[in-house]
């Protein structure tokens, strides 16, 4: 997460103001510089100018080696959306010629639900049921997308195949780690050779967000709406229905921070009403998805014994895909029928 400090030297107010000047912004000084606290890495600032409020988003001052790219990728994705009926944050202006890329966007007005609940939402358990089917709207709405808008974006020709081998060739590459003794997953190599066996024989492209779950949505203060998906750094162009089976594989069970919301069962059967996509092999897509999170997650486990990462941090993270793997053998028999 972010913290409440603003690395102010990662920004040159002078040169932006300068910036917004030639995109025909309103002018005058930018006021109102506050933090905004997120699940990013990169620098996150509301600001106020010539009586219009925005979001600014670059990458940190000591930018990662992909910073930039994954800005200017962000920042082509959500120019596409512009104009689409998808719950997106609204790009205003972007700066992607140079670097440090950065964007402007306009203010989500709405909460993150990971944060807490707030009126009505507490109280109604109507609302809260139907937040979840609204995430389940809002993806559907998102896979009706026509890829083009984004061309050369992605590689959508063997997305699915790639899956598996891209996967567990990460795992390997997890050895090179002095001390990871290797993964100790049950089900690793059964939930592989089932995903294999299974692959849907096609599929048709779309656009994808790539971390599609309920902490990267913000609600509607009034209601269930969902008001923006945020972070796309991991979007591309392959099979939407990834998302639905990632949405799946980290839906909160039990009486999370929002209790009551429908069953993984009623998001399929919701998302299949406003979707034209097969959904024949919808658990295929939820196991791929815990498989690959798992993968994901084990990375850290691994560098924590390369002293690289926070051994409880770690454990945590390794306890959490020892779970992914017991819910993808959910998945494979049967609880999504």
């Amino acid at each position: 997460m972010t913290s409440t400090h603003i690395d102010v030297g990662a920004i040159d107010f002078g040169a932006l103001g300068t910036w917004m000047d030639a995109q025909g912004l309103p002018g005058g000084p930018i006021t109102g510089v506050a933090p905004v606290i997120g699940g990013t890495q990169n620098v996150m600032v509301r600001l106020e100018r010539g009586g219009r409020s925005y979001v600014l988003r670059r990458p940190p001052l000591h930018a990662r080696s992909r910073s930039n790219e994954v800005l200017r990728r962000e920042a082509r994705v959500l120019a596409a959306l512009r104009g689409t009926r998808v719950p997106a944050p609204a790009l205003v202006a972007a700066q992607t010629e140079r670097e440090p890329v950065f964007y402007l966007m306009e203010p989500v007005d709405g909460f993150n639900p990971s944060t807490g609940l707030p009126e009505p939402h507490a109280s109604d358990p109507a609302i809260r049921h139907r937040m979840g089917l609204e995430a389940a709207a809002a993806l559907a709405e998102l896979g009706r997308v026509d890829p083009g808008v984004l061309p050369g974006f992605g590689h959508p020709e063997g997305f699915l195949e790639r899956q598996v081998p891209r996967w567990l060739k990460e795992l390997d590459s997890y050895a090179e780690l002095d001390g990871y003794p290797g993964p100790d997953i049950p089900g690793l190599r059964e939930t592989a050779d089932w995903l294999s066996r299974r692959l849907p024989r096609s599929y048709t492209p779309g656009i994808m967000h790539g971390d599609y779950h309920f902490a990267n949505l913000m609600f509607a203060w009034d209601g269930p709406r969902v008001a923006a998906i945020v972070d796309w750094e991991m979007c591309t162009v392959g099979d939407p229905l990834l998302d639905l089976g990632w949405l799946l594989a980290t839906w909160p069970s039990g009486n999370g921070h929002v209790p009551g919301l429908p069953s993984p069962q009623e998001l399929v059967s919701y998302y299949a009403a406003l979707s034209e996509r097969d959904l024949s092999a919808v658990d295929w897509y939820a196991v791929m998805a815990c498989f690959k999170l798992g993968i994901v997650l084990e990375g850290t486990h691994a560098r924590a014994f390369a002293g690289k990462a926070p051994k409880d941090t770690g454990d945590l993270l390794h306890a959490m895909t020892l779970g992914l793997f017991e819910r993808a053998g959910e998945f494979m028999e049967g609880a999504l029928d």
